[in-house]
């Protein structure tokens, strides 16, 4: 039989994949991947159940259920102040990562170049091969994942047609300052070229960390594709809904990119996120204030345990430095060593790498599970290399 997709067939199975296997197998708490152990708000699951009864259950509106449009035009205004027409400059997604390739495709040709910064979010390189670009990485180094503004502006070139990058920043809990974002823009500027935001962790930022959307800066508003998710606002990963919000000229390819990837978004679960979308401002603050809770909560008990806890002000996740404990694999078999011999998961930061020579020595560990869930993974985890 003939070959098919040779790309595809040179990746392997995901480390997210493999560690949650891993964690079934030897019944480990799983602080590996970034899903919450909670449901989302109980009048936006109602929401839902209402909009499914309701006998509006055919195909939607490619572009998104008008109520959602609205409601994404409508929370870009009230946390940003964006003025955004909602039928021009808003497309919703079956999820954002289908969000990410619908927006890479519709601006990249084959041979183009997309500036990158690791550590990334696993699914940017290969999208980015898969549609004939070429990645051009730039890395950030830890422990405080500063912008190495040289190594940055060394990357972008004639050939290069965008940039694609996460603030607030999974794995690393970076979150874009004003100053980088201006330095980013008038790289933008200089090279004519996009900018791809993946901003899901948006309202999730500690410490006074404020999110800053790249479109709210000069000259960045028709340049911009802005990601939100409903995922991770309302702590309901499974429901995979996304919204684009780009340039008018910019939409209507996202929007052709889209249909030709799912089309549209199950009906019911658009109209409760614009349910979420409404909520008042108590619910967004208490959904950081949680959350910086049990960011604490697990940093102190990991730094008990004898880890070096890197600073986190966004996201889901702590990434923390084994280094300190001896143990003296790499970050693929601490993290198998810990799941079999302590019970608690990790994620090697290893795996939000392309480019060789990956610092081998961090694991991210999340947070947004229960606090008796956190305290039992601390437990196990002091239990084992404490004694």
């Amino acid at each position: 039989m003939r070959g098919a997709n040779s790309y595809l067939g040179s990746i392997g199975t995901t480390i997210f994949t493999v560690m949650s296997a891993l964690a079934v197998e030897h019944r480990a708490v799983n602080l590996g991947q970034g899903f919450p152990d909670t449901e989302g708000p109980r009048d936006v699951v109602q929401a839902a159940v209402d909009a499914l009864l309701d006998g509006r259950n055919q195909y939607p509106p490619m572009p998104g259920v008008p109520e959602l449009r609205q409601a994404v035009a409508a929370a870009n205004r009230r946390f940003y102040g964006l003025d955004i027409d909602w039928a021009a400059q808003v497309t919703v997604t079956s999820g954002a990562t289908e969000a990410i390739t619908a927006c890479l495709m519709a601006v990249l040709d084959p041979g183009d170049e997309v500036v990158l910064i690791e550590p990334l979010y696993d699914t940017y390189v290969p999208v980015v091969r898969m549609l004939g670009a070429i990645p051009r990485i730039v890395r950030l180094a830890p422990p405080h994942w500063d912008l190495p503004r040289e190594h940055l502006a060394g990357a972008f070139g004639p050939k290069t047609k965008a940039i694609l990058f996460n603030s607030p920043m999974n794995p690393c809990g970076k979150v874009f300052t004003a100053e980088e974002l201006g330095f980013i823009a008038g790289l933008l500027g200089r090279w004519d070229a996009y900018a791809i935001c993946d901003e899901v962790y948006e309202h999730l930022t500690f410490d006074g960390a404020r999110h800053i959307p790249l479109m709210t800066l000069p000259g960045m508003r028709e340049r911009t594709m802005r990601i939100g998710s409903a995922g991770k606002t309302f702590s309901l990963t499974g429901w995979k809904v996304g919204y684009v919000t780009a340039g008018a000229a910019l939409t209507p390819l996202v929007q052709k990119a889209h249909q030709n990837l799912t089309f549209t978004t199950p009906p019911n679960l658009q109209r409760a996120v614009a349910v979420g979308l409404a909520k008042d401002d108590a619910y967004f603050a208490s959904l950081a204030g949680s959350l910086q809770a049990r960011r604490d909560q697990l940093a102190d008990g990991l730094a008990s345990v004898g880890l070096t806890v890197l600073p986190t002000r966004g996201t889901y996740f702590i990434t923390t430095d084994f280094a300190p404990l001896g143990y003296k694999g790499d970050d693929v078999s601490f993290c198998r060593h810990i799941t079999e011999k302590a019970g608690v998961t990790a994620i090697p930061v290893s795996a939000f790498y392309d480019e060789p020579r990956a610092p081998d020595h961090y694991a991210r560990f999340a947070f947004c599970k229960k606090p008796e869930v956190l305290e039992e993974a601390i437990g196990r985890l002091r239990r084992h290399f404490r004694g």
